[in-house]
């Protein structure tokens, strides 16, 4: 769907230039305080304010889990969802008034549970007379002050993206968003909010937003010759001084890129991933960083600005609503302006808290079309599968998704250049949990094979970087002498190595030897009963995340993308079951690869 330009860049310079209030005069606990000793014997003005932030909330709205169905749980005993961080924001605004605070958020939000998921595709947001998204609907509720945009908004298509925007009360931020055609924004890059003060002048809040260049590879499909994504530190040196020279007293950038400096698509783009450390450093003028996509927590951080010398202060609250940044300011009134004089972070945990009734009662109806939605039969099968012992045998289940993931892609390349190159897949365990019952299958049994919001892709591999693949796979695997006894609950996981960072490859068949050391363990690698010859070319179904860097597998990331999809491969796997009908894993279980020493097999 081509882009309108009038209406992209007027909503844009209008969003962008737009300045709004923030809330009523500053007199809460925070809003003013005196001290003595300046200048003339009078004390200056000095005020203090709260900006919270958010990010990485990925669709949560409830502290529930609709690919379990039943309240979201982890080791750590977090808690997600907007409703939590509804009481949260609450209670900040009761404590340091609510002309006191404003609440920004660093993007991927419309993305990432069965709730986001049914309201881009089941009942979408873009019908005529659609819903309205529940992401917008809590978020206008709480009082959203802005939102960046993260580099899964652009996953469900710019259509679905724009009606999302019209329907938020607060500015979606992208100053590295440009209109291909025209490079002019196309979104708000920024927005300026006025906190009323005590001592007669408003401080002047700028809130620019950056998203991340990933965008142009991970959605390519959705965004190629619409808009393009420079890099973070080349739009913040931008739109800083701009602002600045506009009269903000406080910048404050809301990123959807991480602090690392590291790039999980290597050579692919110019542009850094996770660059907001690097903007800080490189960037004079900006006092503060929400930092998202990389699904850290970090509470306060604090990196010096090469140009100035000035400590700038970062914090990444966790993901899906488990944690809510405090960014606390405090100002003095110096030569006729505000002045940020200190700035400090921190974190708040949301299983502190319980759900905010105004957001669960204002949700409830699409909450329990959800879980209706999820408990569907689209299919049955013929035999229970588990991935119980996934991590050392070669099961059924896995197989499954290797299957779809293998048929999606071969549909995919049928009848271009690389159409007649066998496609082999991978997969991971990614939960020890999982399982798809005999009888009746449901929406919910054949998501929860796939708990992560991976896409899917296709890359070229030859027959000696497939080798290379497999053997750092096996690293995790602990060496186990043969004749030596075979626990298994001592076997896996060597070097910390989680479950979902162990990959077995389908359409190859292969033996891993655990009695011998890390890097020479693959033995027997065969495609179709001969020899995997080193020069041989294959075209590998690979998720976006080992695509990127994830895991750090070799040569996946360099090799040439042949093709990507922006559904989740757990949609698919969906779409799959309901078009079959029927499941039964004698029409593709194999064993393609086992557990040897010495040439014995291990079970």
């Amino acid at each position: 769907m081509p882009l309108n330009r009038r209406t992209l860049l007027g909503r844009s310079a209008v969003a962008g230039a737009g300045v709004a209030l923030a809330g009523g005069v500053g007199m809460g606990p925070a809003a003013a305080s005196e001290s003595k000793g300046h200048g003339h014997g009078r004390p200056p003005k000095r005020y203090s304010f709260t900006v919270m932030g958010t990010t990485d909330l990925h669709g949560n709205v409830f502290n529930w889990d609709y690919f379990t169905d039943k309240e979201f749980d982890d080791k750590a005993h977090n808690d997600v969802g907007l409703a939590k961080i509804s009481t949260l924001v609450n209670e900040i605004r009761k404590d340091r008034g609510r002309g006191n605070t404003l609440l920004i958020d660093a993007g991927d939000t419309i993305q990432g549970t069965q709730l986001s998921y049914y309201y881009a595709k089941i009942d979408p947001i873009t019908a005529k007379r659609g819903p309205v998204h529940p992401m917008a609907q809590a978020m206008n509720r709480i009082g959203y002050d802005a939102a960046a945009l993260g580099n899964h908004e652009f996953n469900y298509g710019i259509p679905v993206l724009r009606k999302f925007e019209e329907q938020c009360d607060f500015p979606l931020l992208g100053a590295n968003a440009l209109d291909a055609k025209t490079l002019r924004p196309a979104f708000a890059p920024y927005v300026i909010k006025r906190v009323r003060t005590p001592h007669g002048r408003d401080v002047r809040v700028a809130v620019l937003g950056l998203t991340n260049p990933g965008i142009a590879i991970w959605d390519k499909a959705n965004v190629s010759g619409k808009m393009v994504f420079p890099g973070l530190e080349e739009q913040a040196a931008k739109w800083v001084p701009k602002l600045r020279s506009m009269g903000a007293d406080v910048v404050i950038v809301s990123a959807h890129s991480g602090s690392s400096g590291t790039s999980s698509y290597g050579d692919q783009l110019p542009y850094v991933e996770n660059a907001a450390g690097l903007v800080a450093e490189q960037v004079p003028g900006i006092d503060a960083i929400l930092v998202g996509h990389a699904h850290s927590e970090i509470p306060e951080y604090f990196v010096t600005n090469k140009e100035t010398g000035k400590q700038v202060v970062l914090s990444e609250p966790l993901k899906w609503g488990q944690r809510l940044t405090l960014f606390d300011f405090d100002l003095v009134w110096e030569k006729g302006r505000w002045v940020v004089e200190k700035v400090g972070a921190s974190v708040l945990n949301s299983n502190t808290v319980a759900e905010d009734p105004r957001i669960t009662s204002l949700l409830g109806d699409e909450h329990a079309k959800v879980v209706a939605y999820v408990n569907q039969v689209i299919g049955t099968s013929v035999a229970a599968m588990s991935t119980a012992d996934a991590p050392w045998k070669d099961e059924p289940v896995i197989d499954l998704i290797n299957l779809v993931q293998a048929e999606t892609v071969k549909a995919a390349l049928a009848g271009g250049e690389y159409g007649g190159l066998p496609v082999l897949s991978q997969a991971a365990c990614f939960s020890r949990t999982a399982a798809i019952p005999a009888g009746e299958v449901t929406i919910k049994d054949a998501a929860g094979l796939y708990p992560f919001e991976n896409t899917l892709e296709a890359r070229l591999l030859t027959g000696a970087q497939l080798k290379d693949y497999l053997e750092y796979s096996a690293r995790y695997y602990v060496q186990t002498a043969a004749g030596a006894p075979v626990d298994t609950s001592k076997l896996t996981n060597a070097e910390s190595i989680p479950d979902y960072n162990y990959d077995v490859v389908s359409g190859v068949t292969y033996d891993i030897d655990i009695a011998k050391p890390v890097g020479s363990r693959i033995v027997g690698l065969s495609f179709e009963g001969a020899p995997v010859d080193p020069a041989a070319q294959f075209v590998f179904a690979v998720n976006n995340y080992r695509a990127s860097g994830g895991g750090n597998f070799p040569h996946v990331p360099g090799a040439k993308q042949l093709w990507a999809n922006s559904d989740e491969i757990r949609n698919t796997i969906i779409g799959w079951v309901q078009a079959k009908g029927s499941v039964d894993p004698a029409e593709f279980a194999s064993v393609d690869w086992r557990l040897t020493r010495d040439g014995v097999p291990v079970f």
